[in-house]
């Protein structure tokens, strides 16, 4: 058995740049190349909605994580996987069944991006000391957003680059998931050398599977559980649906009320000026929270998250395709994202408060993603529907109920204030 903290300073990095790579690419860089392969935003926004799936159902299967094998052995096989199921994507993309099979290897890596997720997070807790554990949660959030970068930012701009040289979006997407599928097949070697081996061969836990039932079902019992899920389903039930439609409204031509962006205006918008401003919300957020609690920051951050999509209305009502007001519309709606989500982590780790607290904020983070899928299934369809200006007059009057439920749900109103947790 290894000494906790050895070579914390390589594998942190590391592994949780890992983590947040398959992550960005099945969730966001999938609709940008399904909207670029003519796929349409009803079958973009229901389609790709159905991968948050394997997310949403994670706590079921959590407990076999701890039960079997090592969480190192775990999180190696799953990142192999992910290199497996991404080649996958990039060599049938070419193919006439390219929508069917592609989604189907964007599932299996969304399964094992969650399991990754599952077993780099135990990895974490079993590594490090719960000193450690505080020190390195900034750079463990820090490569995380590193990878979100990475994924909207440089390989859609690779993508954007490889479409104007070959004049072909189906080459170009191919070879970019192969690229793709290489780099995290680089990223499971150097996990596999810089991860040192922590645990014994057989895991040892004393969860029992039955346990778990009872574990489960006390989630449910909690004070006012009712109100606190319609409020997590409901907080983003607006930004879930923004976020599905935001790049296919870039990427659109004028003729169909879209800004008529290139692969690589969207991938330099989002991918970097999009992704800083999402950290720095966030870092906002969590200094704020910690100096005055949760109370005094819960209805500006609920305000923060939605407000800004006004601003997506006013585009796609005034058909501006000026760079400066796109990019200004991105930086405000990441930047409040970021800023505004701190909150919902913050309640979310309230409502998990108890005996099995780790269990409960799995469960919690599960609701999280299910209130990002199902509004984000029928995405498309309001759409095509109301088109662009119609529906982001939708998306800003979607976030009426999670602001009428917050007069309803319970916290202790310093609850966060000075604390030295952190989520990536």
């Amino acid at each position: 058995m290894v000494q906790k903290d050895k070579g914390a300073w390589a594998w942190v990095p590391v592994l949780y740049f890992t983590q947040g790579l398959p992550y960005v690419l099945v969730v966001t860089v999938s609709v940008i190349m399904y909207k670029k392969l003519g796929v349409s935003n009803s079958d973009i926004g229901l389609y790709t909605s159905w991968l948050y799936l394997p997310w949403v159902l994670k706590p079921l299967w959590s407990p076999f994580v701890d039960l079997k094998s090592t969480k190192r052995k775990w999180f190696l096989s799953m990142q192999l996987l992910i290199a497996i199921a991404l080649l996958g994507v990039g060599l049938t993309i070419p193919t006439n069944m390219f929508f069917i099979t592609t989604l189907a290897c964007f599932w299996m890596a969304a399964f094992a991006s969650a399991t990754n997720d599952i077993a780099s997070d135990g990895y974490y807790m079993i590594g490090l000391t719960e000193k450690k554990q505080s020190f390195f949660v900034g750079m463990r959030s820090t490569f995380y957003r590193l990878a979100m970068v990475t994924g909207e930012g440089l390989i859609v701009i690779l993508a954007g680059f490889l479409e104007n040289k070959y004049g072909d979006n189906t080459k170009a997407w191919s070879i970019t998931m192969v690229i793709a599928a290489v780099l995290m097949l680089m990223l499971t070697i150097s996990n596999f050398l810089v991860t040192p081996k922590y645990e014994s061969s057989t895991a040892v836990s004393n969860d029992k599977p039955e346990g778990f039932i009872d574990v489960f079902t006390s989630f449910f019992k909690k004070k006012d559980i009712g109100i606190a899920l319609a409020f997590i389903l409901s907080f983003r039930l607006g930004e879930s649906q923004l976020v599905k439609m935001a790049a296919p409204f870039m990427l659109d031509s004028p003729e169909k009320g879209g800004l008529g962006y290139s692969t690589e205006q969207i991938g330099t918008i989002f991918g970097t000026a999009g992704v800083i401003m999402l950290s720095l919300g966030g870092i906002l957020g969590g200094i704020l929270i910690s100096r005055d609690g949760l109370k005094k920051w819960m209805l500006p951050m609920v305000l923060s998250l939605n407000v800004p999509n006004i601003l997506y209305a006013i585009l796609a009502f005034t058909k501006t395709t000026s760079i400066i007001p796109v990019a200004a519309t991105v930086i405000f709606e990441k930047f409040g994202y970021g800023f505004g989500f701190t909150a919902f982590l913050m309640y979310l780790i309230y409502i998990a408060e108890g005996k099995s607290k780790t269990s409960h904020y799995a469960i919690a983070t599960g609701f999280m993603a299910l209130g990002m899928m199902l509004p984000g299934m029928i995405s498309g369809y309001m759409q095509q529907w109301l088109g662009y200006d119609g529906f982001f007059i939708w998306v800003v009057i979607a976030a009426l109920p999670a602001l009428f439920l917050l007069k309803f749900i319970t916290y202790p109103p310093e609850f966060g204030k000075k604390t030295n947790g952190s989520n990536a």
